[in-house]
């Protein structure tokens, strides 16, 4: 049994654990333990006006230190050889409007993930639910004319599977949900979409179209900052893992085993894979930009403890007590109370100096979640 930065990792498979120890990892077993008061007036409506200038706290887990930066001034804390892991997921305008044939009662309908492209086949949310059956033709765009959908099955309380009835091409198909669709803002915001969503709820590095949510720890950085992270010789390992709304999901029981995540896909080329297995090796710094990229890390662990290409969908929840196995940093926003998010965090730090920067943070004001401020942990 060993301690590695406040998270207790059992290195045999059987041993006869001390009851002082089964407290320790019962206590970290509760939701309750991840409550905290949090302002409504921290959490971000906007981003800040330069990407690489929110603020940044830099927490240090050897030292047990806090120290409070400008997103920027990261460059400092990586030299030759480190590696940063980033997600390059792509957000696509997920949420559409239209209305309900017969009736024009208007409905949302919030695009999941597409199951059969062939067949126009997509999981989706209604809203209002209770409006919408199985039979029922959606219709969208100007006097309802864009595009028409049915619905074909019930999935849960308010989610659907649609089919839509269009014969085109996939690529025209794609744009014009593409100019239906809004931002998929989280629904937290007190605000409606905006121009500039449409660049910052991004990330500067997005490629690979499929996450109805950004992952945001990504959203601080700017071009102009991966390149000067690219001149001082750090590199930019690349994967993806298509964020969905089972991400942020709330969770409802209070015995964190119980909790199951959402499944997502997830892909980690063999190129991607090498270089941070060069860099493990070499005992470079290795930070993982969020935690969607820590999620796919974990997710793909070979018996020697090293990083495996691999894709496939992922439901890992990564909860206290937690072995990590690759990443050794980390860069994450400032999350809400009682998410798989912010318990991650607790999971990879140790818990009492997450719960002071927390406590610090709200002091200092401090920017919480999707367009907040940065936290940098060492």
């Amino acid at each position: 049994m060993s301690h590695n930065c406040g998270v207790l990792v059992i290195d045999c498979g059987y041993i006869d654990v001390p009851l002082q120890i089964l407290k320790l990892i019962k206590k970290f077993m509760k939701l309750s333990q991840f409550d905290f008061e949090l302002p409504t007036d921290l959490i971000a409506e906007y981003p800040s006006p330069n990407r690489d200038e929110s603020r940044l706290m830099v927490v240090d887990r050897a030292k047990g230190t806090i120290e409070h930066k400008i997103f920027k001034d990261i460059l400092g804390y990586f030299d030759e050889g480190d590696i940063l892991v980033a997600n390059n997921t792509k957000v696509f305008p997920a949420r559409l409007f239209g209305r309900k044939e017969k009736t024009g009662a208007k409905i949302e309908v919030f695009l999941l993930r597409e199951l059969n492209s062939k067949m126009r086949l997509w999981d989706v949310l209604v809203d209002p639910a209770r409006k919408i059956r199985v039979g029922n033709k959606l219709y969208f765009g100007e006097n309802g004319e864009d595009l028409a959908a049915e619905v074909v099955d019930n999935t849960t309380s308010r989610g659907r599977t649609i089919r839509f009835l269009y014969e085109g091409d996939n690529d025209e198909f794609h744009r014009i949900l593409d100019r239906l669709g809004e931002t998929p803002l989280p629904k937290y915001f007190e605000r409606e979409v905006e121009a500039l969503d449409t660049e910052r709820y991004q990330t500067v590095y997005a490629k690979h179209t499929g996450a109805v949510a950004a992952p945001t720890a990504g959203l601080h950085f700017s071009k102009e900052l991966l390149t000067r992270f690219e001149i001082k010789g750090v590199d930019l390992a690349e994967l993806t893992l298509h964020v969905g709304l089972g991400t942020f999901r709330s969770i409802d029981v209070e015995d964190l085993s119980k909790h199951k995540m959402d499944a997502e896909y997830y892909q980690i080329i063999d190129e991607t894979a090498q270089l941070i297995n060069k860099a493990k090796d070499a005992k470079k710094r290795i930070c993982s930009i969020g935690t969607t990229s820590m999620r796919s890390l974990e997710s793909s662990i070979s018996a020697t403890k090293h990083l495996k290409a691999s894709e496939g969908w992922t439901n890992l929840f990564i909860y206290p007590p937690f072995e990590f196995n690759i990443a050794n940093c980390m860069v994450t926003n400032f999350h809400l109370p009682k998410t798989s998010l912010m318990i991650m965090v607790c999971a990879f730090a140790n818990y009492d100096l997450i719960k002071e920067a927390y406590d610090m943070a709200i002091k200092e004001k401090y920017r919480f979640f999707s367009y907040g401020d940065a936290m940098l942990i060492l």
